[in-house]
């Protein structure tokens, strides 16, 4: 088994085993070296957004006080969900290995698989004119990263 993959299932049977969520765990490794990890913790968080790729981002973020991980790779337990793609893709991280599918998920009872299909409309826009103002106020601030 991959030395980093066995470090997310590590990471995963923490979790589960000391009750704070799901059989999800995570590694992110640059150049050859974890700088990041992380367990599901929606459970002992009372927080919907705690999987395990965010916490091991998060810890990662932390650790190498930046939140721009290019060139890092990722492992997880599981084929991470739209909200943690969209984690992923924000922090820059190049490449993701993951353990099981949406259909392994899904056969232990989580409902990954209804986020990738249509979702129903729950959006509306509302007050855009004063979300504008703030928007231009932002464009007009010098040295500014777009994330």
């Amino acid at each position: 088994m991959n030395k980093f993959m066995t470090i997310a299932v590590e990471e995963a049977r923490t979790g589960i085993r000391a009750g704070h969520g799901g059989p999800f765990g995570c590694v992110i490794v640059r150049d050859g070296e974890v700088i990041g990890r992380g367990h599901n913790e929606v459970v002992r968080r009372k927080d919907p957004t705690c999987h395990g790729e965010v916490m091991a981002i998060r810890n990662a973020c932390k650790n190498i006080g930046s939140f721009d991980l290019s060139g890092c790779e990722l492992y997880t337990t599981a084929e991470p969900c739209p909200m943690c793609a969209g984690a992923i893709m924000w922090a820059n991280i190049a490449k993701v290995y993951y353990g099981c599918n949406i259909a392994d998920t899904d056969s232990i009872g989580f409902r990954d698989k209804q986020f990738y299909e249509a979702p129903e409309d729950i959006s509306e826009e509302l007050d855009r004119d004063a979300c504008l103002e703030v928007f231009e106020e932002y464009r007009n601030i010098k040295g500014k990263r777009n994330y």
